[in-house]
């Protein structure tokens, strides 16, 4: 047991990563197959608990995996009979999930040295933010209906939707499929745009001064 935590310390960003992976992969697929969303949000709290036991062992990771695990039990415990409160709790959600993201980002920045691990939490840090704000945009059509219209169809705003938005807005792709319409959806669309643009420069900006570094030190 303690050499299977010792592993999974050592590889959880990259278990992050693939587990993330595989829900963007089960995303179109689920949505093509007609299932029902519970399926989708069972990766998504899966993804959440492995993001919380991305923080390094201590008090941090001990409460971040209380409040996620109280959130998840909530939220499941509650789906059938508690519509109302769905959006706040997926709300929440998001904000533990892209309190992770910016713990990983920490963790791939301040070593001196960049290995596998590091660009597994900086890629983890990349899909978490863009899988958790279509999280985000479905409690936001939830409590503020018609707050996203497909272009040249009217249809619902499911969750399958809502993260293939997410990444297009992330990446500034701006295909036009699906708009914002609320000043809600507008205001976090732009938030999450501008700050895709700031990671992808910023972890640039690091991997290229680490490699300077690291010729340098060769050089000398």
């Amino acid at each position: 047991m303690v050499n299977l935590q010792r592993a999974y310390a050592l590889h959880r960003y990259a278990i992050l990563f693939y587990s993330l992976l595989i829900t963007l992969g089960a995303a179109p697929l689920l949505a093509v197959l007609g299932r029902d969303v519970a399926l989708l949000e069972i990766f998504l709290a899966v993804n959440l608990l492995a993001s919380a036991l991305g923080f390094e062992a201590g008090w941090k990771r001990r409460v971040l995996l209380a409040l996620t695990v109280t959130a998840l039990v909530i939220h499941f415990a509650l789906r059938q009979g508690s519509i109302d409160i769905m959006p706040a709790m997926l709300a929440f959600w998001t904000a533990i999930a892209l309190l992770s993201a910016a713990f990983a980002l920490r963790f791939a920045m301040r070593s001196t040295k960049i290995d596998a691990e590091h660009i597994y939490a900086a890629l983890s840090a990349y899909l978490l933010a863009g899988i958790f704000f279509g999280v985000l945009y479905h409690a936001v059509e939830s409590v503020w209906p018609n707050s996203f219209a497909a272009a040249g169809a009217s249809k619902e705003f499911q969750l399958f939707d809502a993260i293939y938005f997410s990444f297009v807005t992330l990446a500034t792709l701006g295909y036009g499929d699906l708009v914002p319409v609320s000043e809600a959806a507008r205001g976090l669309a732009v938030v999450e745009a501008v700050s895709g643009q700031l990671f992808l420069a910023v972890m640039i900006a690091r991997l290229v001064s680490s490699h300077a570094q690291l010729a340098g030190g060769r050089e000398r």
